[in-house]
């Protein structure tokens, strides 16, 4: 059998052994068929065929050793966005038009060869932004069960085409349907660069509008694959492309043009609040920003320390903290913070750093020097400010030198330092002692973020009233796999309040879709 071939073995984000001979087997052969494609030059897809771009190309390195060339990569402009504005509005009657069961039949085609291709694709993406093999295997499957989940979501609401009540006029006959808005941008970062493309893609798509793609400079690789996958399963012409490129020249065109009739972007609170609050000129159109967060984890007195290290340490230094759900503070009853301490930093210090290829590893790189850099200065900081409990120090002797690797890092200073408040996509986080749930409670909400937020208590009433008190969109208790992390399609809705959203509507939950469309009413007298 081909590594295309074999039965899947499902992995995500909460997988936590690693120990299937038979998935290391076959995720081996996907390494080998990845570095045998390493250097290659991809170009754009605009109205179903594979072009250059107009501004030459450009050049990515791996994280993991900046001598390793992934690619040469077409570079867009302006005008190669228009183009693709242009192929994409063409396309979209026709598209829109088309049956929702037969979209969705052509996307779920997709999802199956994303599952089928796991293994070239995640090693594929673990040179390309450093994740291990279970965190880019998971992401690649995540990628695929988001099309197969929101399909399911459109099954079930019967299309978004619901009949309404009749006023006692048999003649009269009336529905609500949901109807696509047109063409939809979609801006992904490099950190989930596969399966924070393929939601927003796959949910614009089966509504019936089409898109125009950009992804994050530092991860075309894995945008490339995405298209792969969706121009192999039979999307029409124009239906999805692809335009790779700067964000002051391609992503500037997508948010200014209008064309576009709705947007969807990952990524800074300072870029996503601006696009939000610009985006809409002649009318209100659709601005789907998700912006990151600054997520606590509380732990209470009662809590099950043991458990709670653990989860804080997979939330805080999973792929190097660069997720938007990373925990990056903490808050513990004083009774129990130097235990809690004490157990954060010996996990902590047992993790496996390097290149994240073999098995061994589990924190690769970080993405890049500027990401270093904020490491740096949060270090530098914390020692000044207060204490640097473990870590903290760049790693630059032998093979880290081609590379962006630091220590992950626990740290101890005031609650009202800026370290509790800012978001770093670093493996850093800050630890505060507090004296109940009620202070950790008011320090975790007092923030510009509300995206996750966790909980380690055995006590029911504290749970509860974490439950009810906390201003974030996704709420853990008491959990070993991730204080903060580890949402899955269709298992944990993934949204944020305040500046982590603008919709207020989730991921990964049945009212994704729906966020892609406008509401009609019909009345149509016999």
């Amino acid at each position: 059998m081909t590594i295309e071939s074999k039965p899947r073995i499902k992995i995500t984000y909460a997988t936590l052994r690693n120990d299937n001979e038979e998935l290391h087997a076959l995720y081996e052969a996907g390494v080998q068929a990845s570095e045998a494609g390493l250097g290659a030059y991809h170009r754009n897809y605009v109205d179903g065929r594979w072009v250059d771009g107009r501004a030459g190309t450009f050049e990515a390195r791996s994280p993991i050793d900046t001598d390793i060339l992934l690619g040469t990569f077409a570079k867009g402009d302006a005008d190669d966005v228009r183009e693709a504005i242009s192929a994409a509005r063409r396309a979209q009657p026709a598209w829109r038009r088309t049956p929702w069961q037969d979209r969705l039949t052509i996307l779920r085609r997709a999802a199956e060869l994303i599952s089928e291709r796991q293994m070239k694709y995640g090693a594929d993406m673990a040179y390309e932004v450093g994740k291990n093999r279970l965190e880019a295997l998971g992401e690649v499957e995540e990628a695929a069960d988001l099309i197969r989940y929101y399909a399911t979501t459109m099954e079930d609401n019967a299309g978004y085409d619901h009949p309404m009540d009749n006023l006692g006029d048999m003649t009269v006959h009336t529905r609500t349907i949901l109807r696509p808005h047109g063409v939809f941008a979609v801006i992904s970062p490099f950190n989930f660069p596969m399966a924070l493309a393929a939601g927003p893609i796959s949910a614009a798509l089966m509504a019936g509008n089409t898109v125009v793609f950009k992804p994050a400079s530092a991860s075309p690789l894995s945008g490339v694959n995405l298209i792969q996958a969706f121009a192999d399963a039979g999307l029409p012409a124009g239906v999805v492309n692809l335009v790779m490129g700067p964000g002051d020249t391609v992503g500037e065109e997508l948010q200014s043009n209008p064309g576009i009739n709705g947007i969807v972007f990952t990524g800074s609170y300072e870029v996503g609040f601006r696009l939000f609050k610009s985006f809409s000129t002649r009318w209100p159109r659709p601005c789907i920003v998700e912006m990151g967060g600054k997520n606590p984890a509380i732990v209470a007195r009662s809590a099950d320390l043991e458990e709670a290290a653990e989860g804080i340490m997979r939330s805080a230094f999973g792929f190097g903290g660069q997720k938007c759900s990373a925990n990056s503070r903490v808050y513990v009853e004083r009774p129990v913070h130097d235990e809690l301490v004490r157990l954060l930093v010996e996990k902590t210090e047992k993790i496996t750093i390097g290149n994240p290829i073999p098995r061994q590893n589990w924190l690769g790189p970080i993405i890049d020097a500027k990401a270093v850099g904020r490491h740096q200065q949060a270090v530098t900081e914390a020692r000044r400010d207060g204490t640097v409990f473990t870590g903290g120090e760049h790693l630059t002797d032998g093979d880290f030198a081609r590379g962006f690797y630091v220590e992950p890092t626990v740290v101890g200073v005031p609650a009202a330092h800026r370290l509790f408040q800012d978001e770093l996509f670093a493996p850093f986080t800050a630890v505060a002692a507090v004296d109940s749930l009620d202070e950790a409670l008011t320090l975790a909400n007092d923030s510009t973020y509300g995206l996750t937020a966790g909980v380690y208590s055995e006590d029911p009433a504290e749970v509860e009233s974490f439950l009810d008190e906390i201003h974030a969109g996704v709420l853990y208790v008491n959990r070993r796999a991730g204080a903060t992390t580890g949402a899955w399609p269709g298992v944990q809705a993934f949204g944020g309040w305040k500046g982590s959203g603008s919709t207020g509507k989730a991921g990964l939950s049945m009212y994704y879709v729906a966020q892609f469309m406008r509401e009609q009413s019909h009345t149509v007298v016999d």
